[in-house]
């Protein structure tokens, strides 16, 4: 029996993370539309796992992903840590957009239920984030993950995160 199989290279490109010191003079919906309109990078992640922010508004976030096989777990499913990332991505940047100048958040809790198997030719995902509540310590967020064309529900998350002041450098 002669093995058919091949190896798949795939690449991905990134910029450096580098934040842009008035940042820190910008809401945090302003800096999301920065990396929306490309004149912020976007974080190296979503290049890692192919996902991107693809909308953003006060108390929303929004991001497209794209399963594929270098996703994929011993089972043949696409790891469950895919969508965790694509949730947490979300769900932070929901808080994120409600946050002043100065304000920067973690996340402190992170609840994860995968609903449906996603496989490498499940069709394209999308994850929106939506704050429940924003506080001077803590923010709750929750969001979905459904498919982009037929609506189909694959996973959902609750986030818990702690709000701060950014730090103040020199």
């Amino acid at each position: 029996m002669t093995d058919t199989r091949t190896a798949r290279t795939r690449t991905h490109t990134w910029e450096p993370p580098a934040p842009d010191p008035e940042d820190f003079h910008r809401s945090g919906l302003e800096v999301l539309q920065r990396i929306l309109d490309g004149r912020r990078p976007a974080p190296p992640i979503g290049s890692t796992l192919g996902f991107r922010l693809v909308d953003a508004a006060e108390g929303r976030a929004v991001f497209e992903g794209e399963p594929g096989e270098h996703l994929l777990n011993p089972m043949g499913s696409v790891h469950g840590g895919f969508l965790a990332t694509l949730l947490d991505s979300a769900l932070g940047c929901a808080v994120l957009s409600t946050l002043p100048a100065g304000r920067l958040y973690t996340t402190a809790q992170l609840g994860v239920h995968l609903v449906r198997p996603v496989f490498a030719d499940t069709p394209p995902l999308r994850c929106e984030g939506t704050v429940l509540h924003t506080g001077r310590t803590t923010a709750t967020a929750e969001a979905r993950v459904i498919g982009a064309t037929d609506g189909k529900l694959y996973a959902h998350a609750t986030t818990t995160c702690a709000v701060m002041d950014a730090p103040r450098n020199g």
